[in-house]
């Protein structure tokens, strides 16, 4: 075999040779293409220089012509020392470089990995093979530096791998500031177990080879489902490979849940709850037992669906599943058929145990997307992508929870899912490794109240949780790789108090929104609501309601001094102003908002403010043009904009004559980094406080009442999170603008003036007259019932 392959390999080599380019064909190809492109590249930037009338152009296009002659003399230089790697050095970098940043995902620990590794080794075998008696002095210090490097970064490594991470920045939790304004719900956390007997059962087709739950251990049998209008991909080797593992194809879905249920007659409201993208061999439908468990006994009937088999695997490093996320809520449609079906057949254990009228679905990661997707699709004739393909549901689902959902994977129609009259909660951890934006709040802009029932809809952002806790299977590795010992973990709640977290609001929301206990409502306005329930750290709050009218939701137009009510706009003194599109980490949220901003610039933070000087937003509201009264709240959102508070001190703002206020800004902002620097060495780095400010109203009479932003509670600054432990050292802190709502019951404020008559407000103002500079991002203002 071996004498083949170099008689093979002598002829390859012979018929090279017969049609290898001399030296001068070379030669005359290298000199032909390089004239031809500077003739080209000449001509280009003479058209330019006529085209523009610039002749700078010129100087320009040669300056370029010089940058890449250069930059092409540095590629050659570093392929030639490439060369100079020995053979074997080389095919072992070019093994290890693509293994590391598989495995990694990060290119500063894979290249952190090669050197530490290789100046180990390096020094290890030279001590050892060549001993340091015989090396010259210089590669003595050499060898010595190296072993010393080697271990350190071993040590080094060993010792941030094996941390749980490190402290962040201080931080103020804003809303702790004005909890003694705030009276917690004095009746039972919703986390606590109820009165019923819990019971479980699973349901499946009968014939799962690798999971008996759903296979000869399967409760009740069920039957499979044709899933080819909605899943692309299932071909090629991860096909294959997928039938293999399963024992089915895509044509032929299995229906299969886990159920928990309250022992009685019922009837039960129903939710189902699915599970995201994991790896389908680690099965993801068993880590909602504490949920089940939960809900269960407080008489409601959970189904954990098992979407396993759609999940990914190492099989898709080759191609694989791709856009299933329409699946996934199909999928879930089809289980309630089902149920549906159980509830109408005698010998079914469900037979007439379940309340049709009040159905939950319940989606975490791309399940959270899907029960989007399923609240969508229940009330569409037909499938959005392809009108052959009838649906026609019409199930009464009435909530929709996600836990962490991504958002977009699915664009029905190569638009965001919408869908109305439904309630919806979502929930999203600062510490979200793998879903890193908060995603549900783009999918929270796009549901709409339409009829005249009461619906509601809230998010809730939670300091410290992650993505994977709130599965108990999956834990604290949200990444999916073996390397958990990357993520920072410092700052992560635990899994039982994560866990806690989405017990209290998941069946508070349930509660409320399915057995119409609306005494849980507060607690979806205000976290503090259920301070005696909830877990040590920081939530915020989004909150509106089929009863919310707004003033002013600044989507309606670009102009800047009109409402959405046709009032108008004044201001003083912002050094901000403006309305625009909201950015996430990752996507636009799908709503526009005002910002605003002031800067005193004054030199001492305790020196008053003059009146002067003081930057105020007025919404002039139009007679009549909101329904108010001392049943109502004033409500609006709010977050922090990291961005400068005072822009016009630099770029195109500044001119010559100011030239030399620029510098001496300059030197004082040096100056005060160097003392901000000096003060964090001498462990003095205090968090910055949160940003307060007056609302101010007046009515038609000219009576006016005044109330601080801290009445209810003083902004959150922008929550910073560490996702990374490398993060550490590259400074790339992660942070986006999570909305929080502000409520006011109108009927409390008013006692500031009892003369005051809301009933015939003029003007709303934001006066910023306590905090000396910040900028604020605020969208939907207006008023809502007030949450009893």
């Amino acid at each position: 075999m071996t004498r083949k392959l170099k008689r093979i390999r002598s002829w390859i080599n012979a018929q090279w040779l017969k049609i290898k380019p001399g030296k001068q064909a070379v030669k005359g190809a290298s000199r032909t293409l390089l004239g031809a492109v500077v003739l080209c590249w000449l001509i280009f930037s003479l058209r330019l220089v006529f085209g523009i009338n610039d002749p700078w152009i010129l100087v320009f296009a040669a300056a370029m012509l010089l940058l890449f002659w250069l930059s092409s003399l540095l590629i050659v230089k570093a392929i030639k020392l490439l060369n100079s790697i020995p053979k074997g050095l080389k095919i072992v970098l070019f093994t290890s470089i693509p293994l590391l940043f598989f495995m990694f995902d990060n290119p500063i620990i894979a290249i952190a990995f090669i050197v530490i590794v290789s100046l180990l080794g390096a020094s290890i075998f030279v001590l050892r093979k060549t001993g340091i008696k015989s090396l010259t002095r210089i590669k003595k210090g050499i060898v010595v530096l190296g072993l010393l490097l080697g271990i350190g970064g071993l040590v080094f490594s060993f010792v941030s791998y094996s941390t749980k991470g490190y402290d962040v920045d201080k931080m103020v939790n804003a809303a702790h500031q004005s909890i003694d304004k705030i009276e917690p719900l004095q009746f039972e956390s919703p986390a606590t177990k109820g009165t019923y007997t819990v019971k479980q059962l699973t349901y499946g087709n009968g014939n799962d080879k690798r999971r008996v739950e759903y296979g000869k251990d399967a409760t009740i049998k069920t039957e499979s489902v044709n899933g080819v209008p909605f899943i692309d991909n299932w071909v090629g080797f991860s096909g294959w490979a997928r039938e293999k593992i399963w024992g089915f194809d895509y044509k032929e879905l299995p229906i299969n849940g886990r159920v928990w249920y309250p022992e009685g007659d019922g009837p039960f409201p129903l939710a189902l709850i699915v599970h995201g993208n994991h790896s389908m061999q680690d099965h993801s439908d068993p880590g909602y037992d504490y949920l089940g468990e939960l809900l269960a006994s407080r008489g409601i009937i959970l189904a954990s669906v098992d979407e396993n088999f759609i999940n990914g695997g190492w099989t898709n490093i080759f191609g694989g599943l791709d856009e299933e996320n329409d699946a996934r809520g199909w999928l879930l449609l089809e289980h309630l058929k089902v149920w549906h079906e159980w509830n109408d057949k005698s010998e079914n254990p469900f037979y007439k145990k379940i309340d049709t009228s009040n159905l939950a679905i319940i989606g975490h990661s791309r399940g959270g997307e899907a029960v989007a997707i399923a609240a969508m699709m229940n009330k569409l004739p037909y499938y959005p992508d392809d009108a052959s393909i009838k649906l026609d549901y019409n199930f009464n689902i009435k909530s929709v929870v996600a836990i962490a959902p991504v958002d977009g994977q699915y664009k029905p129609g190569n638009s965001g899912t919408k869908f109305k009259d439904v309630n919806y909660f979502v929930i999203h951890g600062a510490q979200d490794a793998d879903v890193r934006s908060f995603m549900g709040s783009q999918q929270y802009e796009r549901i709409a109240f339409k009829d005249s029932a009461y619906y509601m809809k809230s998010g809730l952002y939670v300091y410290g949780a992650n993505h994977g806790q709130f599965n108990s299977t999956w834990g604290n590795n949200d990444q999916g790789f073996s390397f958990t010992g990357m993520l920072n973990l410092k700052q992560l709640l635990s899994e039982e108090d994560q866990q806690e977290i989405a017990k209290v609001y998941i069946s508070a929301f349930l509660d409320a929104t399915l057995k119409d206990k609306k005494e849980y409502l507060p607690l979806f306005v205000d976290a503090r609501k259920g301070k005696n329930w909830l877990p040590e750290t920081i939530y915020l709050n989004q909150f509106e309601d089929s009863t919310s009218e707004y003033v002013s939701g600044f989507d309606e137009d670009f102009d800047v001094v009109t409402t959405s009510k046709k009032g108008k706009i004044s201001s003083k003194n912002l050094t901000v102003w403006r309305e625009e599109e909201i950015k996430l980490k990752w996507q636009q949220k799908g709503s526009r908002a005002l910002v605003l901003g002031w800067d005193y610039e004054l030199e001492d933070e305790e020196e008053a403010i003059p009146n002067e000087k003081l930057a105020s937003y007025s919404i002039h509201i139009d007679s009549n043009a909101v329904d108010t009264d001392l049943s109502k709240a004033f409500v609006f959102s709010m977050a922090e904009s990291t961005e400068s508070s005072n822009p016009k001190t630099k770029g195109k703002w500044v001119d010559d004559n100011e030239k030399n206020e620029s510098n001496e800004e300059e030197e004082k902002d040096e100056e005060e980094t160097e003392k901000d620097e000096k003060d964090e060495e001498d462990g003095k780095d205090e968090p910055k406080q949160p940003i307060d400010f007056s609302i101010l109203f007046e009515d038609f009479k000219g009576e006016s009442i005044k109330f601080s932003l801290s009445d209810f509670s003083p902004l959150q600054r922008e929550i910073e999170s560490v996702i990374m432990k490398i993060d550490f050292l590259t400074g790339d802190n992660e942070s986006e603008k999570i909305f929080q709502t502000f409520y006011f019951p109108i009927k409390k404020v008013s006692e500031k003036n009892p003369s005051f008559d809301i009933t015939s407000l003029k003007k709303i103002t934001y006066l910023f007259d306590k905090s000396n500079k910040g900028v604020v991002v605020i969208d939907n203002v207006g008023f809502m019932n007030v949450i009893e």
